[in-house]
């Protein structure tokens, strides 16, 4: 569904992200984790056309993004880090903005109600969005990308700001959401991958350091050894330690 081949990304002489190349299947949701800095919202501009690559393909749905970005863009709903709200729009005007935008065809009234419903803002439909809390934005933010119900969403840094009611229930929304959408979600947070993905790509310093299962973590590092996602995490970012006191 998503197939990322060498992709280089540079602005002078830093490369934001360098040669990574993974793929997303369908109905996956596939976690893009990684510290801050480390080229994860670079890889998901890429990936949604609002910034082009230095060199190599991304390819949404066996479409070039780059060679035919209009209809590979139908096919993805993306929610930016800081989502694209305006608010002196209701609930209401602002979907219905969103869905002239995308020209989408399904039965508009039943088409925004199910969706408000799937995210829980039936209520807040006729409330400015200036007024709604932070997490409540959010949920905003998810429905405008399932406007038009694209088969694959891309939700970049999607917890960010909330508090740790608002983060269980936008997890347990993104779960729901990956059992009839390809799903990459971008996180520096390990638990919120953990909790989430069905695999997981870490990325620093613009490399992928490592793709796969939790499951094949482990067993790529220790066969005999159960280690956590956070243990795997920091020896691929910081290295091998046989203590905390060697990392600082």
């Amino acid at each position: 569904m998503i197939q990322v081949k060498n992709i280089t990304k540079t602005y002078g002489m830093n490369k934001a992200v360098d040669n990574i190349s993974f793929t997303a299947e369908e109905g996956e949701i596939l976690g893009f984790l990684g510290p801050n800095g480390a080229g994860k919202s670079t890889t998901m501009n890429i990936l949604t056309g609002y910034i082009s690559s230095t060199s190599g393909s991304a390819f949404i749905g066996g479409i070039d993004i780059l060679e035919d970005p209009i209809a590979a863009k139908k096919k993805i709903g993306y929610l930016p880090e800081q989502p694209p709200l305006y608010s002196d729009m209701t609930v209401d005007e602002y979907l219905n903005f969103i869905y002239a935008l995308k020209k989408s065809k399904l039965p508009k009234n039943t088409h925004l109600s199910e969706i408000c419903e799937l995210v829980k803002i039936t209520d807040m439909r006729k409330r400015l969005i200036g007024n709604l809390s932070k997490g409540y934005r959010q949920r905003v933010g998810l429905a405008q990308a399932l406007v038009g119900n694209p088969p694959i969403l891309i939700l970049d840094e999607p917890t960010v700001g909330l508090d740790p009611k608002q983060i269980i229930e936008i997890r347990s929304l993104i779960k729901k959401l990956g059992e009839n959408h390809t799903v990459i979600l971008s996180s520096h947070i390990l638990p919120e991958i953990q909790a989430v993905c069905d695999k997981i790509v870490i990325i620093n310093e613009g490399k992928i350091v490592a793709d796969g299962t939790l499951e094949h973590l482990r067993s790529e590092f220790k066969s005999d050894e159960q280690l956590s996602l956070e243990r795997i995490f920091i020896r691929l970012i910081y290295g091998e330690f046989d203590s905390e006191e060697e990392m600082v």
